[in-house]
């Protein structure tokens, strides 16, 4: 969506929110937002943005790993595991615009409209955007039978077979709830994919004005359900929100330092000392569960030999490269699921440095010379990757020394994100950052497949393991910790061997925040709310 703000506005915006403004929170962004409809995304920037306008059924507490009500009150499950039944809240209300004014509050109307637009191929609004419903697809598409409307304020879900984590993933910031009367209404007006572009939600903040790779602005939304029940982490605390958008994590450090922006999401690690000297300046470190990997396309007929996978990660000094890039801050790995999470495998310790086992791999796969390839680079600042370009340079220093020759790619993150879920990257660099407290997010987002065979849409490798499919698929059937604990455990021990990528360490998220900021909470699952937050 573009609008018809100039640049010369945006400076007027942007220079009339410096911290002297207390009606306004500055907070600068590193990347644009892929769409408004988090429906579609699965991505970090994006889930910031949207997480401001939206709500879902459940939420996790700010700072904790702790499941919450959020538009639905209550929730109850059936003996057997596969019903779930919601109690909505009643009297939330939704935002407007110019275009569109809510005639009713929210109910079970706007829950079935929601999930059936992702669920059933013969709604009108299932294509629109594409109809790549990332996580829905991932987690809920193969086991969600049915969402019933009990009455306006009850819904319930029926699943084909129990899912141990199904009330967390309902708090995937993905799965929001949207409308159904303004989706009514543009598909009748012919302009259904304005509802991902104009976005209408329930949460504390109210989109305003964005500008393509320049800035997002939010106005506060009192009708908020949060403020209406006195709820201060849910409550605007400021009028307008302003998300300046700079890739570059050295420029929303200066601005931070200038009294720019108020928070700065994602400094570089060698940073640290600095914010922590500032006067100005809080470093605010947040031991978030978080895994970044270099993924293999096996469409690419080297990376179908395991060999060369094998040889390709021997071949990485990893702890060069996590001391360098991590600046002290990370530790090597070679289990998916982090240490911050129960299901994590500490017998995993990665591939040790070995170039010459390495060579002796590619001889036998049929490389004796080595062979030509790509390394995609991470663009934006991740806790799972904080220099895409620099551990990029790094990979490829160490990859020619065995004669693999890799050229390295990168593009503006949304476009990234975009080419990367097609396939085109040969090794690409992805991760992601647990949104809710269990350990089957990331492996079941980025590296399986459906029971058709089809890769998830973050498996970006299109790596199907029937094994490791079949470890985490049982993982996710049962209720009972300590036997997941096993299953999860064993499914890394067939990443480790089958090597669809290399893991590369992670820490802590970090941010720079102004001294004038009270009332933030960072996320440890998920994405932060700046709802509760004001300024001195």
């Amino acid at each position: 969506m573009k609008s018809a703000i100039s640049v010369g506005t945006l400076a007027i915006l942007l220079a009339g929110a410096s911290p002297a403004w207390s009606s306004s929170l500055v907070v600068c962004l590193e990347g644009s937002p892929e769409t408004f409809n988090p429906q579609l995304s699965s991505n970090a920037t994006t889930s910031t943005v949207t997480g401001q306008i939206y709500d879902q059924l459940v939420s996790v507490k700010a700072g904790s790993s702790e499941l919450e009500p959020s538009l639905a009150e209550s929730w109850s499950v059936s003996a057997d595991g596969k019903t779930y039944t919601f109690k909505l809240r009643h009297g939330v209300k939704w935002q407007s615009s110019k275009a569109f004014k809510p005639s009713r509050d929210f109910n079970a109307d706007d829950v079935l409209f929601s999930f059936e637009r992702m669920m059933k191929a013969d709604n009108p609004y299932y294509k629109i955007g594409g109809g790549n419903y990332i996580t829905f697809n991932t987690k809920l598409a193969d086991v969600l039978a049915s969402v019933k409307k009990v009455d306006d304020y009850t819904v319930e879900f029926a699943l084909k077979e129990p899912l141990a984590p199904f009330t967390g993933i309902l708090s995937h910031q993905s799965l929001v709830i949207l409308s159904a009367e303004y989706a009514a209404q543009l598909l009748k007006a012919g302009t259904p994919e304005l509802l991902d572009q104009q976005p209408i939600g329930t949460g504390p903040f109210q989109l305003s004005v964005y500008q393509t790779n320049a800035t997002v602005r939010f106005k506060a939304f009192h009708d908020t359900w949060g403020e209406k029940a006195k709820d201060p982490a849910r409550t605007p605390k400021v009028d307008d929100l302003i998300m300046p958008i700079s890739s570059d994590a050295p420029v929303r450090l200066q601005r931070a330092l200038a009294g720019e922006c108020h928070i700065a999401i994602g400094p570089n690690p060698a940073d640290r000392e600095e914010i922590k000297k500032s006067a100005k300046l809080n470093l605010v470190e947040t031991p978030v569960a978080s895994s970044g990997f270099l993924d293999f396309n096996f469409k690419e007929k080297p990376f179908q030999d395991k060999r060369v996978r094998q040889a390709l990660a021997y071949a990485v000094n990893m702890k060069g490269l996590v001391d360098i890039v991590f600046d002290g801050t990370g530790a090597v790995t070679g289990a998916l699921i982090p240490a911050s999470l129960w299901g994590h495998n500490p017998d995993l310790k990665g591939h040790p440095y070995d170039p010459e086992k390495a060579k002796a791999l590619l001889a036998e796969a049929g490389y004796p010379n080595g062979f030509e390839t790509q390394i995609w680079a991470l663009p934006v600042t991740r806790p799972y990757m904080p220099n895409g370009r620099r551990a990029a340079e790094l990979i490829q220093a160490d990859w020619a020394k065995i004669g693999v020759k890799a050229e390295i790619v990168t593009y503006e993150w949304g476009e990234y994100v975009k080419r990367a879920r097609m396939g085109e990257g040969k090794t690409a660099m992805f991760g992601g950052i647990w949104d809710f407290p269990d350990p089957s997010q990331i492996p079941n987002n980025y590296f399986t497949c459906n029971s058709q065979g089809k890769p998830s849409p973050s498996n970006i490798g299109s790596w199907c393991d029937a094994k490791f499919n079949d470890l985490i698929g049982r993982a996710g059937q049962i209720t009972d910790q300590k036997q997941r604990t096993e299953l999860y455990k064993e499914a890394q021990v067939v990443f480790n061997d089958e090597v669809p990528a290399i893991l590369f360490g992670s820490s802590s998220a970090l941010l720079a925040v102004n001294k004038s900021v009270v009332g933030f909470v960072p996320a440890v699952f998920g994405t932060s709310r700046f709802s509760g937050v004001t300024v001195r």
